[in-house]
């Protein structure tokens, strides 16, 4: 790398640093203030709140990294061009290719990064937190169901097991229902108040079961205060079972969306844009990166406000156009890989344009 590179790259990371801490100090004041009225009346441990922010920093630097991005480009290449340092580097035969290398290099970083975050760090993350404003805030899903009920599963060996609904640590189920059967026709059934896994013998065990079987001849019945049965469902698959996407590893949701599509199962839109949106966002610094260097190259007279604005203004844009188009393909109107990609190939056009056009 040249000293010239080493030098805008070194400029751009700081920048970006800087930035990226201001926006994930500011989100997490914002939600500190929403939050703290709650925090209080529940007087939750000063460690438990420290722990749910600091879990909150991935997905906030996930969405915050374009506007970073940008502002950090804008920043370094608006300071070269206000104290003339690029006109000098420009007439030094400096090519506008040549000066955007350092800016890509870092933004190839930061999409890096964003991968290994979007598709492990922020899933694993979003599990804890979103299971704390269950247990301590009291929020729920958004659409309003109930979480972990009526759920079906289909066991090896002709058995369905419906439970009506989880427990809030997902060790266990209540209302609990297991139908076997036979060919065409109903075998067994089980009805248990509650169920729990029992890690010694690796069984679940069933409470206050009612079992019966039927026959040719009629029915048998059997009261149980207590009945263990071993099935393939374990508690991690039974956690899993309540995942919602943003808290699915990428392996996971990829996993979850192919055996929903085997099973048959439609309105999988929501599923499949989250999937992918998984993939297209970490890109997204990188591509808007493109729009940062080519308009800020030019000598402006408002200056350093002027960059953060069109900064902002083009950040939140992009955030605003990601939200609108994924709710289309939520909704099917939008083909769910084009929803999550369409606002990044709209500003890698954009990008190109203003680079195609800008003084070389």
């Amino acid at each position: 790398m040249k000293i010239l590179d080493r030098y805008i790259f070194q400029q751009f990371v700081k920048t970006f640093v800087f930035t990226t801490i201001t926006f994930v100090s500011l989100f997490i004041l914002i939600n500190m203030v929403e939050n703290l009225g709650d925090f209080m009346d529940r007087k939750l441990l000063f460690t438990d709140i420290v722990l749910y922010y600091l879990r909150a920093i991935p997905e906030t630097i996930l969405i915050t990294s374009p506007v970073s991005s940008l502002l950090a480009s804008i920043l370094v290449a608006g300071r070269l061009a206000g104290s003339s340092e690029l006109p000098a580097i420009r007439s030094a035969g400096v090519s506008m290719r040549q000066l955007l290398y350092p800016f890509l290099l870092g933004g190839i970083i930061i999409s890096t990064l964003n991968i290994l975050n979007s598709f492990w760090l922020a899933p694993i993350a979003a599990v804890h937190n979103h299971a704390f404003e269950r247990d301590h805030l009291g929020k729920s899903r958004r659409n309003g169901a109930a979480e972990g009920s009526n759920l079906h599963i289909i066991e090896p060996g002709s058995r369905v097991v419906t439970i009506g609904r989880l427990n809030t640590s997902f060790t266990g189920a209540k209302e609990v229902s297991i139908e076997e059967f036979s060919g065409t026709g109903l075998a067994g059934r089980i009805d248990a108040e509650s169920m729990r896994y029992d890690t010694g013998n690796k069984e679940w065990t069933l409470q206050n079961a009612a079992q019966r079987r039927f026959t040719a001849s009629g029915e048998e019945y059997q009261a149980r205060p207590a009945l263990s049965l071993p099935l393939s469902l374990t508690l991690k698959s039974l956690a899993e079972l309540n995942l919602r996407p943003d808290e699915m590893q990428f392996i996971q949701h990829w996993q979850y969306l192919a055996e929903k599509k085997h099973a048959g199962f439609a309105g999988l839109e929501r599923t499949m844009v989250k999937l992918h949106t998984k993939i297209a966002v970490p890109f997204a610094s990188l591509i808007i990166i493109l729009i940062g260097v080519p308009l800020s190259a030019k000598k402006k007279r408002g200056g350093l406000a002027t960059e953060i604005g069109i900064s902002l203004f083009a950040g939140f844009l992009f955030l605003g156009l990601q939200k609108t188009i994924a709710t289309f393909g939520y909704n099917g109107v939008v083909n769910p890989m084009l929803a999550a990609w369409l606002p990044n190939l709209l500003f890698l056009a954009i990008g190109y344009g203003i680079y195609r056009y800008s003084p070389d």
